[in-house]
Formats: structure tokens, C-alpha cells, sequence
């Protein structure tokens, strides 16, 4: 039977599931920080970019699909989140963004497809517009582009279950496991004031992207979805139903279906 977690409530208790053995793991040194990396399985590359205030972890039911596919997986902590360290400066989407490269770099990788997940999925598109010889595409999901194309936050049983978890696995992985709080303070500050790009910025990304959304997101403005989609020459609008900002952990195969055949049509 498909899993299907809708509640976050299987999340909120054990997490999503393990992640396989990995070929290749260990952390590269980058501007003041350790950033952990892993690698798994061969062929073309895909890298998974997490959610903030979560790790790569949260990506437990994609890696075994991506796998299956014959591709290769890479998984990156960005800075401060899970078992990546951080100094003192301001978070900032555009230095999340070097680290990823430097990650890139230090597996040798010219060039991978990305598949992003709310912050990860800012991070990877921020990518296509800067580094877009490194980027075969960007699966964009659940994320804003700037700071208007958020809904007025609102409380709700899933995300409280979803951020419990996320302090769970902090306090477990983190190498300052008892700073959640100034951690989630630093992260919704970045939250609050970036991405800042402009429909012109937009307009000069070049690498095929798909911008998704979960039918009932909690965070992110369906109309904000539908200009980002108008404004990247090219780009895809997927509405992924009867889920929300937490969709690859709520319905995984239909999440993955969406992942694998946006993959399947990029030309590299």
C-alpha cells in the first residue's frame, strides 16, 4: 500500500525513513563552515536540496526512487541545518548557494539537476540564474522567489508536528544541539527578507525549470507560484493535489512520479 502521511503524524514520531548506506559522505570546509555532503549510487547526477530548519534526512522516501531510476543522488545539509556547522554571519540563500558548489566541486561534479524543497528549491534557482552551467534544471517546489509571495503565517497540527520533528533531529545532529531556538530566529530572519528577485531577474533564468506546488500550502501564494512560472521563459506550473508544503513526506509517489518525469524530460 502507498504511504501516505497527510498529518505529518508517522513524521512527527519517527521521521521520514532512513536513508541508504552512502557511497561517499564527510563535510567540505567553505566560508567559515563545514557543510556535510553524501553521495549515493552512479549516473546522472540529481541533488536534493532540503527545506528549512530540516536536513536531508527529511528526503528518505526520494532516494531510494531517484536510485531505482539509475540515477546518482547527492545530498547536502545547508549550512547550520543538520550536521552542517555555521559562523556567525547572517543566513543568506546566495552563500547557501556557494556552498552547494563547493560541494559540487569537491565530488567533481560539472553539472547536476536539482530538485529543490522550499528554502533548497530558492537555493537551486538562485543557482540556475547565477551558475547556470553547473544546473541541468530545477524541480522548484513550495517556495517564493521574494518576500510578497508568502501567506500571512497561521499555526496549524501539520506544521507544529512537522517543526517538533525538526527540533528533534536538530538536537540530535547539529553540532550546537542546544541553540534551536537562535538557529530558528537566524533561519526565519532570512526568511523574512530574501530572495529579493525581480520579474526581470526571473526572465534571464535559462535552465528548464518546473515550479510546484502542493494544492493546500501553507506557506507559499498560488498566485506567486503561477508568476514565477510566467516569468522564467519556459518554465512548468505542476500542482501536486490534495497535499501541502510537506507533500514528498505526505504522499511520496506521487511527489516522486512528478520528480521523476520532470527528470526524465531534461535533454542532459
Amino acid at each position: 500500500m502507498e504511504q501516505q502521511d497527510d498529518e505529518l503524524i508517522r513524521f512527527e514520531a519517527h521521521g521520514a525513513e532512513p536513508l541508504p548506506p552512502a557511497s561517499i559522505e564527510g563535510h567540505v570546509g567553505r566560508a567559515g563552515a563545514r557543510i556535510w555532503y553524501a553521495s549515493y549510487g552512479a549516473g546522472p547526477a540529481v541533488i536534493l536540496l532540503h527545506g528549512g530548519l530540516g536536513h536531508s534526512g527529511n528526503w528518505g522516501y526520494q532516494v531510494p526512487a531517484l536510485l531505482q531510476s539509475g540515477r546518482r543522488v547527492v545530498l547536502i545539509d545547508s549550512r547550520g541545518h543538520g550536521r552542517s556547522t555555521r559562523d556567525a554571519r547572517p543566513y543568506s540563500y546566495e552563500l547557501m548557494a556557494s556552498d552547494v558548489l563547493a560541494v559540487m566541486d569537491e565530488l567533481s561534479l560539472e553539472k547536476a539537476a536539482f530538485v529543490g524543497w522550499s528554502d533548497g528549491a530558492c537555493i537551486a534557482l538562485i543557482l540556475a540564474a547565477t551558475a547556470p552551467s553547473r544546473v541541468a534544471g530545477v524541480f522548484f517546489f513550495a517556495c517564493n522567489m521574494d518576500p510578497s509571495g508568502t501567506l500571512e503565517f497561521v499555526a496549524t497540527p501539520v506544521i507544529d508536528r512537522c517543526f517538533s520533528r525538526h527540533a528533534k533531529d536538530y538536537a540530535a545532529l547539529s553540532a550546537t544541539p542546544d541553540d534551536f531556538n537562535g538557529f530558528v530566529e537566524a533561519v526565519s530572519l532570512m526568511m523574512r527578507t530574501e530572495p529579493n528577485y525581480r520579474a526581470e531577474d526571473l526572465g534571464r533564468i535559462r535552465v528548464p525549470v518546473a515550479i510546484v506546488l502542493g494544492e493546500h500550502d501553507e506557506f507559499i501564494k498560488p498566485a506567486h507560484a503561477e508568476y514565477l512560472a510566467r516569468s522564467i521563459p519556459d518554465a512548468q506550473m505542476i500542482t501536486l493535489n490534495g497535499v501541502s508544503h510537506f507533500a514528498p513526506l505526505q504522499r511520496p509517489a506521487e511527489f516522486n512520479a512528478a520528480v521523476l518525469s520532470f527528470l526524465d524530460g531534461l535533454s542532459s
